[in-house]
């Protein structure tokens, strides 16, 4: 029997908000013996769980069980921005603009993931968690608004509703004068990423095994597959990975997937006064003009989170001094837009990683007989992770349909230029975009 090895495994540091700030969770459940199942699926993240909620549609009386090496929602999905973008942007372009026949392929079947988001939500009671409220794209100098002007134009050729926002409509929605101007798309939805996957896991236990902290050290493959784990194994005739850019640790598609990280900073809870003093709708979302340029979320809880800077990390890993670094990019990125706010501290600090390719593909399909996956989700996990776990769970019982066949036609990742070029040109493409962005970051 051939075996897959995992060579690394998720190290995600504590301080994420997005999980720091819920409830305290019930005890893990970890796998501690050797169980048999119809489906073995790693990874808890949107792909994982959404492949396992498609599985319980298609194969009621299936087992499936769910592995994961953290807890439930401490991972990369956990430290995700929260935006579900159902117009799609490439994360490397210098805009939001794409081909229009492209677009709306992406669009048709990146609507059936909201649906089935939409669903599962009413399914399990997310509804704290989940908001169909679309998203504001903030322009902080005149570069910014031709950009937004641009992409107006590109929505008016798509079909889809938009609001423009003059500088004092920003104002009124953010309560910051920062902004000169914006645009608010009024589709896609805006979730709290750890909430939502913790939620999902949650409603799922009665109808899935889910074994949080249970690492996969190897695959063994064969017409029955064994995930081993530190104390125990899962037998199965199908695996699912869903394990975003971790994909490569178990040998698949090696020098072909780009691991890129991007910083977060959640501010303590605003007081009454301080709101008051801030003004602006009580819960909104703004993603920058510039696709390398600052995201600002309030929430609900009257919290600020800020989201800047990309990094290239090769190793898949960041550390807890990169992340204090950036950290204080973010604090100058706050100061800059909530001047009022000056006495408001970064309660939290962390950073996510994204799993990107060249060419913009995913690594998706059958990579083995046998073993499927459902990964490198372009920097959209929401959107492109809830999509795929719910095509790859289609595809290994053997579906098909228009919305496989579109996902299947945006091909596979391309190979990585060789070292040390990949990393040079890679972060030295971040550097200039950064420059860029200038006001915008």
């Amino acid at each position: 029997m051939n075996s897959i090895k995992a060579l690394k495994f998720p190290k995600d540091l504590k301080g994420c908000g997005w999980y720091e700030i819920l409830p305290e969770p019930n005890p893990p459940q970890e796998l501690v013996s050797d169980i048999k199942a119809d489906w073995i699926i790693i990874g808890t993240g949107f792909a994982g769980l959404s492949a396992a909620q498609r599985l319980t549609q298609l194969r009621p009386n299936d087992r499936v069980a769910v592995l994961d090496a953290q807890p439930v929602g401490w991972g990369a999905a956990g430290r995700n921005s929260g935006f579900m973008i159902d117009i799609p942007h490439e994360l490397q372009s210098n805009d939001y603009a794409g081909g229009l026949e492209k677009d709306l392929e992406h669009i048709r079947v990146n609507r059936t993931a909201v649906k089935f988001a939409t669903d599962l939500v009413e399914e399990y009671g997310l509804q704290e968690h989940f908001s169909l409220s679309g998203k504001i794209h903030g322009a902080v100098d005149q570069v910014g608004m031709e950009s937004l002007h641009a992409f107006e134009h590109h929505l008016d050729n798509l079909g889809e509703a938009y609001t423009s926002l003059s500088a004092a409509d920003m104002k009124r929605v953010t309560g910051t004068d920062y902004y000169t101007g914006g645009m608010h798309a009024h589709s896609g939805a805006q979730i709290q990423p750890a909430g939502y996957i913790r939620g999902l896991a949650k409603g799922l236990t009665s109808k899935v095994d889910i074994f949080e902290n249970s690492p996969v050290l190897e695959i063994k493959q064969g017409a029955t597959k064994e995930a081993v784990t530190p104390h125990g194994k899962v037998s199965a005739p199908k695996v699912i990975m869903a394990v975003n850019g971790k994909l490569d640790s178990f040998g698949f598609f090696k020098r072909r997937l780009m691991h890129v990280y991007t910083f977060a900073s959640m501010t303590r809870q605003l007081s009454e006064n301080e709101q008051a003093l801030l003004g602006g709708d009580p819960a909104w979302g703004l993603v920058s003009a510039h696709p390398m340029g600052t995201s600002i979320r309030k929430t609900a809880e009257s919290r600020i989170v800020v989201r800047s800077v990309f990094t290239y990390n090769p190793t898949g890993e960041t550390s807890a001094a990169q992340i204090t670094r950036l950290g204080r990019v973010q604090k100058r990125a706050f100061q800059a837009r909530f001047p009022m706010l000056d006495q408001v501290t970064m309660e939290h600090r962390w950073g996510g990683h994204l799993c990107l390719s060249l060419n913009s593909a995913p690594a998706f399909g059958e990579i083995e007989p046998g073993i499927y996956a459902a990964c490198c989700q372009q920097g959209l996990g929401v959107m492109q992770g809830t999509l795929s776990g719910k095509l790859i769970a289609e595809l290994a019982i053997g579906q098909d349909n228009e919305d496989l066949r579109t996902y299947q036609s945006f091909g596979e990742p391309k190979k990585l230029y060789p070292e040390p070029f990949m990393t040079l040109g890679a972060k030295t493409h971040l550097w200039w975009s950064h420059l860029r962005a200038g006001k915008n970051l």
